[in-house]
C-alpha cells in the first residue's frame, strides 16, 4: 500500500542521519543503499559520510585533475584519509600530506601518500612543503583543520591553485591575507557533505574495493562516551565505529 516499507527487500541498509547513536532510526528509503556480501557493517558504516564528503569536495566541487599534486592537512581524520584514496584514484601527482606523528604519516604512506611531513619535525609545513615542489607550491589544498592551518595552506597552493574546505577542528574564525587570495589568484572551495549521485558512486566504488574504509577503533554502543573522547582526543586514524550488535 502507501505506506508499504519499501526498504524490506534490502534485507542490509545503510545510511546516515541525525540521531546515529540509536538502535533504531527512520530514513528515507531513497537514501539506502543494499551493504553485498563481503563487506562488514562496520567498513559500510566508516565509509558512507566521509568518502560522501571527500569525494564531493575533491572531485565535484574542487575539479581535481589527473596529475595535479595535492596536498592534505592533516592525516589522521575521516575526511582526509578518505581524501587521500580518492585522490590516488583520481590519478593525482604527487600527493603530500601533513600528519601530527610518524605513525600517523607511515599509515598516509600506506593508503597512497607519496610525501609525509611530520609535524613534530618541523616548525613551519608549509616551507617545507614549498622547498619539496622546488618553490611552487601544490595545485590543491585539503584543508579541513581551519583556524591553525589555512594560513599555512595560504603559503602551500600555487598562484592559481585552490583551497578546499569541509571543516574546521580547530575553530572557524581563520584570519587571512586578502591580497594574498586576489594577488595569486587563489580560489577558496567550501563545501558540505555531497549529492545523492555523489554518494552512489563512492560506496559502489566501496563496493567493488576500489576505495577501502578506514576503521580506527570500534567501540560497541554502551561505550558511545569512550568513542567520542577518542575523537575528541584525536586518538586514532580514520573512522571511529559504534557496533550495535
Amino acid at each position: 500500500g502507501e505506506y508499504e516499507n519499501q526498504v524490506r527487500p534490502l534485507h542490509i541498509i545503510g545510511e546516515h542521519s541525525s540521531g546515529f547513536a540509536a538502535e533504531y532510526v527512520v530514513v528515507p528509503a531513497k537514501n539506502c543503499v543494499k551493504i553485498p556480501p563481503g563487506i562488514s557493517y562496520q567498513d559500510a558504516a566508516a565509509a558512507g559520510l566521509v568518502y560522501v564528503t571527500a569525494w564531493h569536495s575533491l572531485i565535484t566541487r574542487g575539479g581535481l585533475q589527473a596529475g595535479e599534486d595535492v596536498l592534505i592537512v592533516g592525516a589522521g581524520g575521516g575526511v582526509n584519509s578518505a581524501s587521500i584514496q580518492i585522490a590516488r584514484l583520481a590519478g593525482a601527482g604527487k600527493i603530500y600530506v601533513v600528519g601530527s606523528n610518524a605513525e600517523k604519516c607511515r599509515t598516509a604512506e600506506e593508503l597512497g601518500a607519496d610525501v609525509t611531513i611530520n609535524r613534530e619535525e618541523t616548525d613551519n609545513w608549509s616551507k617545507d612543503l614549498f622547498k619539496l615542489t622546488n618553490k611552487r607550491g601544490v595545485d590543491v589544498v585539503v584543508d579541513n583543520v581551519g583556524k591553525a592551518t589555512l594560513p599555512l595552506s595560504m603559503r602551500a597552493v600555487r598562484p592559481g591553485g585552490r583551497i578546499l574546505i569541509v571543516g574546521g577542528t580547530t575553530g572557524y574564525d581563520a584570519t587571512i591575507n586578502l591580497a594574498q587570495l586576489f594577488y595569486y589568484h587563489i580560489a577558496i572551495i567550501g563545501s558540505t557533505m555531497g549529492t545523492h549521485h555523489d554518494y552512489e558512486t563512492v560506496m559502489n566504488l566501496v563496493f567493488q574495493n576500489r576505495l577501502n574504509a578506514v576503521v580506527g577503533k570500534v567501540f560497541p554502543l554502551t561505550e558511545a562516551r569512550q568513542a567520542h573522547e577518542t575523537l575528541e582526543n584525536f586518538d586514532t586514524f580514520g573512522k571511529v565505529v559504534l557496533d550495535l550488535s
